[in-house]
């Protein structure tokens, strides 16, 4: 099975991180792609993060009636700090699937910064999709930090998604719309919840 992974956050999950994993799935003849929302990332120490019990709620409305999307709480379930590579260590070892982990641009520039980011060329294929307002990384520097990562990206030109999820959250805390950001049960669901007013 070829299976793509989207951690993230998700606070909340809007319509770009689904585009991108559409995309993904269609241009490399993936099986599934797995939704992981983050349980505490060590890159967001210190940010305040949305209750796991609402990410995860959200990411299910998102990807309902989706066949070859799935969740999985395998980050949200495990204490201390969120590394990448445990992750993909534990879903390596329980399917043995062939991993296709996709990140933004801006992400893969940072990568050498990751915990024990040898290893996560080991276990995945990199599928690195663009960031508005983010560079193409440049392999050729990556390689003196991580030597044989060109041969383990996948460089993704499309989709330009230009949502973030902090913007989201500040209209929503400014009273303003949000209805092309993020899917309606989304939108719905943080309305009940009274999330993101500040």
């Amino acid at each position: 099975m070829k299976t793509g992974i989207l951690g993230g956050t998700f606070d909340p999950i809007h319509s770009g991180h689904l585009v991108v994993a559409e995309e993904v799935s269609a241009r490399l003849s993936l099986d599934e792609v797995v939704f992981i929302p983050a349980g505490q990332p060590w890159l967001k120490a210190g940010n305040y993060i949305t209750a796991a019990e609402h990410r995860l709620q959200m990411v299910k409305l998102a990807i309902a009636g989706k066949p070859k999307f799935k969740v999985s709480t395998i980050e949200l379930e495990r204490p201390g700090p969120t590394y990448t590579v445990d992750t993909l260590e534990q879903l390596k070892r329980q399917s043995g699937d062939e991993l296709y982990f996709i990140v933004g641009w801006d992400n893969l520039i940072e990568l050498p910064r990751w915990h024990r980011a040898r290893r996560i060329l080991e276990l995945c294929r990199l599928v690195a999709v663009p960031r508005v307002g983010c560079q193409p990384p440049d392999l050729k520097q990556l390689e003196k930090s991580l030597p044989g990562i060109s041969q383990r990206v996948v460089m993704l030109a499309e989709p330009h998604i230009d949502i973030s999820a902090s913007v989201i959250r500040d209209r929503v805390a400014k009273g303003l719309s949000i209805t092309h950001l993020v899917p309606p049960a989304v939108e719905g669901y943080i309305r009940r919840q009274g999330l993101y007013r500040g």
